[in-house]
């Protein structure tokens, strides 16, 4: 027990730390190679971030373990937004000025609709993720068409202001972007490893460790990578990742591990529960980035407290289920 326990500590600490070290070297490779900032923010940060379930989501499904996948792909979603913007707001305000990110959260809610569709019949096929997969590389080819289209965009500022504080040489970008890389797999070995060995100690399912433990481990570079930006009056890089993530977390992570490994008798919780609340909390966010009776495209530090208490909600509404209430 002991050795699982250390195995995940130890997973996550070294999971953030190589994240961070891959985002950075990717973003000063591109930048040496002459990529523009804002593809460069939207690309290689929303991937980075998004790399940690993405890798945990190959290794837990090459492992035999794919509902541990699905839970992390949802349950990560639901961090991003009620406890990631949640804490984020609670700190300062978070204005939305992006065009980009606006045309994306109806994207965001699309791709949503689409895996509860792929949900109904309690199974993700091969077929479906190859659907996913072939949606993901579709939206890096709109990702780009979207950072060409769209110059001076507030999004582009920020991440110009973002990548001048963290220059690095082409050759310190390649070294951290390669070993980053390595560290990422390893350490997702390592987490995978002792989430599984606590989840058969304790008899809860994988996708419950998912939804919960995991998910919660693999956000943190996105919790960071908010505060941070939110800090530094960086807003929309704050929710830029957090829509960049949940897409990435569906399309790619679900596709991964479905193509590696099909999901089956998928639990019906996870359709009436955990992805119905993924949905409400997509349209909430949409709510507050839009604006609505004439409020302007925000989250304040109230609504900052009201995704939180979402957060505790849902976490202690699956901690009363396992305890058969």
């Amino acid at each position: 027990m002991l050795f699982f326990l250390l195995a995940i500590i130890a997973g996550f600490v070294l999971l953030v730390w190589s994240a961070d070290r891959f985002v950075e070297g990717a973003a000063a490779t591109a930048k040496h190679l002459g990529m523009p900032s804002l593809l460069i923010g939207i690309l290689i940060v929303g991937f980075g971030t998004s790399a940690p379930e993405m890798v945990v989501s190959a290794v837990a499904a090459f492992g035999g373990n794919p509902s541990l996948a699905l839970g992390n792909a949802i349950g990560s979603n639901i961090v991003n937004i009620s406890l990631i913007l949640g804490v984020t707001a609670m700190l300062a305000p978070i204005a939305v000025n992006s065009g980009i990110i606006k045309k994306e959260l109806p994207l965001l809610l699309f791709i949503v609709f689409v895996s509860g569709y792929m949900l109904l019949d309690a199974q993700i096929t091969f077929i479906e993720g190859i659907v996913l997969l072939a949606g993901f590389f579709s939206l890096i080819a709109w990702s780009v068409y979207a950072a060409m289209q769209h110059k001076n965009d507030a999004l582009e500022k920020e991440f110009d202001a973002e990548i001048v504080i963290h220059k690095m040489s082409l050759q310190q970008g390649i070294f951290w972007l390669v070993f980053g890389l390595v560290l990422l797999v390893i350490s997702s070995r390592i987490l995978v490893w002792g989430a599984v060995g606590v989840a058969h100690i304790f008899g809860v399912s994988d996708l419950i460790i998912g939804l919960t433990i995991v998910a919660l481990g693999t956000s943190l570079p996105e919790l960071a990578a908010s505060i941070t930006a939110t800090r530094k009056g960086e807003h929309d890089i704050a929710v830029g990742n957090v829509v960049g993530s949940n897409m990435f977390n569906i399309l790619a992570v679900i596709g991964i591990a479905a193509v590696i490994k099909p999901l089956e008798q998928i639990q019906s919780e996870v359709l009436s529960r955990d992805w119905l609340v993924m949905l409400v909390l997509t349209l909430v966010l949409m709510a507050f980035a839009y604006g609505f009776r004439g409020r302007l495209p925000k989250i304040s530090r109230l609504e900052g407290v009201g995704l939180f208490a979402c957060y505790i909600a849902y976490n202690s509404y699956i901690g009363y289920q396992l305890l058969g209430y």
